[in-house]
């Protein structure tokens, strides 16, 4: 008897969205409209079909047809409950699928497994994510798909790749389509951890030759989107290994290998968080330490001037008091005398403290 995580199936919603909205959803008010299309998989191979009302679609499930219906936009919220509900989806799991933003999560029951993931992408700035909600249901003959927005389709290279297979019952096992679709979403977490990463050594890189307060803003930002990204892998460490144990009987055996590949994927990604969260921190001392050594060499020069210059205030000092009875003021080239006197004072102050290597530039460019 497989035990459900209490509230694991009830709407887990947080307390505020993983990153921005997709900008193509600003177009429809905040919403972007419903549209679906049914993947048929028939012993001939899978045929994508359009168009279809809802019980069209209901009627090929009682066919015994194996289908994959994708749902985009969440515009018409009712027009999804009814086709839902007449694709026998317990009622539990339609607040998960439509109420956004949903925390990810990976749960099941006997005859269903359930998937929420986000899609995250940068916007016109790497410092900008972009969020879009995926959810995911396994049932026995039929997986359901709802997107918050797909400006480009529903999984388009999987579609495409799907629509040219022919016949191979393998490859049209349910499970297996649901493996590709969160490794799908999963595989989009690393080139932008890549971006990142390049953009933090550019970064590190600039803070040691010149730091700048906006540095530090920007490794701020980069910190922040890690966190998010860290915060959407998080929980699917702990879910899938618990889904694998639970050995649930709609997920075959390369469907559970599949997904024994992506609990480690998701240790890789938490890794690789980790360690670009830990280079922000670098950036941050290696910001702090350029700016101290900035102003230490500016405490120093003025430590110089002030050395050189100590001594010829006081000789300037002796001659400028009022007595009347000083030898040197009545000497007729007394003032010569004292310029090449303060001159030579401070070329051999400076010329000393030079052979010290107190003239060495600590903060020039290497």
């Amino acid at each position: 008897m497989l035990r459900i995580t209490p509230g694991a199936l009830s709407s887990q919603r947080m307390e505020q969205r993983p990153a921005n909205l997709p900008g193509h959803l600003f177009v429809h008010g905040g919403v972007a409209p419903t549209e679906i299309d049914v993947v048929v998989f028939k012993a001939e191979g899978p045929v994508r079909q359009e168009g279809l009302s809802r019980e069209e679609i209901a009627a090929l499930q009682r066919q015994g047809l194996p289908l994959w219906v994708r749902i985009r936009g969440l515009g018409d919220p009712l027009r999804i409950q009814d086709l839902l509900r007449r694709l026998d989806v317990p009622g539990i799991l339609l607040a998960p699928m439509l109420e956004v933003p949903q925390r990810p999560q990976v749960d099941c029951l006997e005859d269903v497994v359930m998937v929420v993931l986000h899609r995250l992408a940068f916007g016109r700035e790497p410092s900008v994510l972009v969020s879009e909600q995926v959810g995911m249901l396994l049932l026995p003959g039929l997986l359901v798909t709802v997107e918050e927005s797909a400006a480009d389709g529903a999984f388009p290279d999987l579609t495409e790749w799907l629509v040219s297979r022919a016949g191979a019952v393998e490859d049209r096992d349910l499970d297996d389509i649901l493996h590709f679709l969160i490794d799908d979403l999963l595989d989009e977490f690393f080139p932008m951890l890549e971006l990142i990463s390049h953009r933090l050594d550019d970064l590190e890189e600039s803070v040691l030759r010149r730091p700048k307060p906006k540095q530090l803003n920007r490794a701020f930002q980069f910190r922040a989107i890690l966190r998010r990204i860290r915060g959407q892998i998080w929980p699917l460490r702990h879910q899938i290994r618990v889904l694998l144990r639970e050995h649930q009987p709609l997920l075959g055996k390369e469907a559970t290998a599949g997904f024994l590949e992506m609990a480690e994927m998701v240790e890789l990604l938490f890794e690789n968080c980790e360690l670009l969260r830990s280079q922000c921190d670098s950036i941050t001392q290696a910001y702090a330490a350029s700016v101290g050594n900035r102003m230490n060499q500016v405490m120093k020069t003025l430590t110089i001037l002030t050395s050189i210059f100590a001594p010829l205030t006081f000789i300037a000092g002796i001659y400028g008091m009022n007595f009347e009875i000083m030898p040197e003021l009545k000497w007729t080239l007394g003032y010569p005398y004292v310029l090449v006197l303060m001159a030579i004072v401070g070329a051999v102050q400076a010329y000393w403290l030079w052979r010290r290597g107190w003239f060495q530039d600590w903060t020039a460019q290497r």
